[in-house]
């Protein structure tokens, strides 16, 4: 029974996720491909912007794949946020179907997003390196980890986003102003190690800092300092996961699908 369970889940999440890059992205032209193109896109624009404003070198640190990892790092936490805030809205005749819930429409839309933005990471990745921009990651390992961990994070942040937005409308309204602030609360753009050693352990208790560590801990080397605990934000990630799918359960009867 759990086998066959399994089998339904899986398949009711794949339909809903073909759907989905067909509703986004139409049959014509380039389709899915642009749930690649578009990150790829605006990562590639701010890399141009800030190598024709910013010097070479920022803090000691290449500035190419300074920006990479950062931009990257926040699309996929800004994708994940902004996608599950609004996916109820954009499928709730799928609802009348029983067999459809909404947490298989968060999971499908989660899965999407994540395919896409690691898709977009790794042709960046690919083509600075062709170029000259980045060296091979000193540990591809961490890389990998630190993305999945990140990932972990977003998608419980995100869940959490999305139950509170079943009951009360204003959330969907402070969900832009959330994306925007996790900016500068994600260090995306700034390293651990740049905060005053006396407010370093509160920054932190923050989850999202530590995922973008790893990635730059695996791309910089042992040669520049970082500092992240992956325990602990694997931790914070489940519980949030976990609150976020309680939220979703309850929030349930509050969907109206008429």
């Amino acid at each position: 029974m759990t086998d066959a369970f399994l089998v339904r889940q899986s398949r009711i999440i794949s339909a809903l996720m073909i759907r989905e890059m067909n509703t986004r992205f139409g049959r014509e032209g380039i389709g899915f491909l642009w749930l690649v193109a578009e990150p790829l896109a605006f990562c590639f624009g701010v890399l141009l912007l800030w190598g024709l404003t910013k010097p070479a070198y920022e803090h000691g640190l290449r500035l190419a794949p300074f920006v990479m990892t950062g931009y990257m790092s926040i699309l996929l936490c800004r994708h994940f946020i902004q996608q599950a805030s609004t996916a109820l809205q954009a499928n709730m005749g799928l609802l009348h179907h029983r067999q459809i819930a909404p947490i298989h429409i968060f999971i499908a839309r989660g899965f999407l997003e994540f395919l896409g933005t690691t898709a977009a990471f790794i042709v960046v990745y690919v083509a600075l390196f062709a170029v000259g921009e980045v060296d091979f990651p000193h540990d591809p390992l961490l890389l990998y980890t630190g993305w999945l961990v990140l990932a972990w994070v977003a998608q419980g942040f995100a869940l959490i986003l999305a139950g509170l937005s079943m009951r009360y409308e204003a959330v969907e309204r402070v969900v832009p102003l959330l994306s925007y602030a996790l900016i500068p609360l994600s260090g995306a753009f700034s390293m651990a190690s740049w905060i005053p050693a006396d407010y370093r352990d509160e920054f932190l208790l923050i989850p999202f800092p530590h995922g973008i560590e790893m990635i730059r801990a695996a791309v910089f080397g042992e040669f520049v300092e970082t500092h992240y605990n992956p325990g602990y934000a694997l931790m914070v990630g489940t519980v949030m996961v976990l609150t976020g799918l309680l939220l979703i359960a309850v929030g349930r009867p509050h969907v109206d699908v008429e």
